[in-house]
């Protein structure tokens, strides 16, 4: 019979596993240890390693996105959104390293995994970085000439690679101290007076 948390608890493990070992020295065995079931259980809920790596990435990212939509839901202005979105982005992933070491280090070693599995679940977060975009050209504090896809994915991109660099770097430093600093550096860009 399945048990209904089993899989949260599988993929809470791999996490763990994932960030101590890397995902390609990690066995299904390892997760199964990790989690504290016998490793025939992870397959009445997963048929691969993958389809945990997978998962894991589609329900973290489905609930990052969902976080943010609600907590920048109440800032004033397009500007205070970007500010809150980046300062959540690094403080989230601070907060969880083991987490932030399998985003940033573990997924990007898989080449079928960026090629399609996780395509929707970062559009979701493009889409939430290009509304709030849209918001700030239609109030004027963003130029209306600022082309969103491509700002989306300077943003996305610095917030990534400042990320990665925290997590090569072993975590020697906050990292939610970078978030004003990317933040404003991106606005500079993109607002109508700089900022």
């Amino acid at each position: 019979m399945r048990d209904p948390g089993k899989p949260q608890q599988i993929i809470d493990a791999a996490i763990r596993v994932f960030a101590r070992t890397g995902y390609y020295n990690s066995r299904v065995s390892d997760i199964a240890r990790e989690a504290g079931i016998a490793s025939g259980t992870i397959y009445l809920y997963f048929k691969t390693k993958d389809e945990i790596l997978v998962t894991l990435f589609r329900e973290k990212m489905a609930e990052w996105v969902a976080y943010v939509r609600r907590e920048i839901a109440g800032e004033p202005s397009a500007v205070a959104k970007i500010r809150r979105l980046v300062a959540l982005h690094f403080s989230v992933l601070e907060q969880h390293p083991d987490l932030a070491e399998v985003v940033q280090v573990e997924l990007r070693q898989g080449h079928k995994f960026f090629r399609g599995a996780s395509a929707h679940e970062v559009s979701a977060y493009f889409e939430l970085i290009g509304a709030v975009l849209q918001e700030g050209i239609a109030a004027g504090e963003i130029r209306s000439d600022v082309p969103v896809k491509v700002a989306t994915k300077i943003l996305f991109g610095a917030m990534d690679q400042v990320a990665t660099s925290w997590v090569l770097g072993k975590r020697a430093y906050r990292l939610s101290d970078a978030a004003d600093p990317v933040a404003s550096i991106f606005l500079k860009g993109v607002c109508v007076h700089g900022v």
